[in-house]
């Protein structure tokens, strides 16, 4: 699958993009319904899997589960505080497929608002859902993610120059935080369009830098962006409000919704 960038349009500043991938619309639509009905429907329960051992069951409904629980951490601690979930990270890990760097952001980050901004509810899984479909956890076309969470080489996405199905935005910032000095492009592991990224962008690693091609700056930018617009994420509209808000496409939600949930039970995505 791509970055996620191939269709695009703007609300409110954020770019607006459907995922390559489509989503059959018996499941969207079970998605749809929970929504409607402010409920969460459970998967079909245990199901073989071609052997003896049992398929975990994949919940469905939103808001996807918030996974296995941070232990208790210093937000505030000096130099790159999500160090502290080191072995919360490299025990999820491998199950779920998602490099330890890349996870202990997002639990940091999901850690940060429950802090800060308890009434948001923001689990981790959420942002890992983002973070899979926006650009594989960092590691979207040969890059990868350091022990710093420096995304290297920087991701960025097509030119929003006004294509079919793409939206037009003229540069805002002279090329300097994209690279492109005629069209403004998607940023970085959680795909930020310059403007929205100098609104809401956070130092989350203590480096004293703000940038969008670190994967802890930009969970938790992602983070607090989510919550703004979503208010409560413990809820069934609060968090596709805020989904919808991140990408307008009731595909994009679903296939989110998707890897989060899978993520929220301890396993890799389909």
């Amino acid at each position: 699958m791509g970055s996620g960038v191939l269709r695009s349009h703007v609300d409110d500043g954020r770019v607006y993009r459907t995922p390559a991938a489509r989503r059959s619309p018996r499941r969207l639509s079970r998605v749809v319904a929970a929504v409607a009905a402010g409920t969460a429907l459970l998967g079909a329960g245990i199901v073989a899997c071609g052997s003896n051992e049992p398929k975990v069951a994949i919940p469905e409904g939103i808001p996807p589960g918030t996974g296995s629980p941070t232990p208790p951490i210093d937000i505030n601690a000096p130099g790159r505080s999500a160090d502290q979930l080191a072995d919360w990270a490299a025990g999820l890990s491998d199950d779920i497929g998602i490099g330890t760097t890349a996870l202990e952001a997002y639990g940091y980050a999901a850690a940060v608002m429950a802090e800060t901004l308890p009434s948001c509810g923001i689990g981790w899984t959420t942002l890992a859902g983002i973070g899979s479909v926006e650009s594989r956890h960092g590691t979207y076309d040969g890059s990868s993610v350091d022990a710093f969470g420096q995304v290297a080489p920087a991701i960025r996405g097509i030119p929003l120059d006004g294509g079919p199905g793409v939206a037009e935005i003229p540069d805002t910032d002279g090329g300097a935080m994209d690279g492109d000095p005629v069209h403004d492009r998607a940023m970085g592991p959680m795909q930020f369009i310059p403007e929205t990224w100098l609104k809401w962008g956070v130092d989350a690693n203590g480096d004293g830098r703000v940038d969008p091609d670190n994967i802890d700056d930009a969970a938790l930018t992602a983070a607090r962006y989510l919550c703004a617009r979503g208010g409560d994420l413990t809820a069934a509209a609060g968090w596709q409000q805020a989904l919808m808000a991140y990408n307008l496409s009731g595909d994009y939600l679903a296939l989110v919704r998707d890897r989060a949930s899978a993520y929220s039970v301890g396993v890799r995505p389909d």
